[in-house]
């Protein structure tokens, strides 16, 4: 459980950091056609970004501590 927690942070705050930092979302709506939720794209991947290094602090002192 506690790897699998930490898989999912990790893996979460990359793809969270990846469409924060760079144009893939971006690129991504415009050739869909959903250009203009681009405006709203920061109100849900800032949050989701904290949520995952949350989670992944979370994993990793769950681990400091078992060990």
């Amino acid at each position: 459980m506690k790897d699998k927690l930490l898989k999912m942070g990790i893996v979460g705050t990359l793809i969270a950091a990846l469409c924060c930092f760079t144009p893939i979302l971006v690129v991504l709506f415009g050739v869909v056609g959903l250009s203009a939720v681009v405006g709203y794209l920061d109100y849900v991947l800032l949050p989701a970004l904290a949520i995952f290094v949350l989670i992944t602090i979370y994993a990793i002192l769950r681990r400091a501590r078992k060990i």
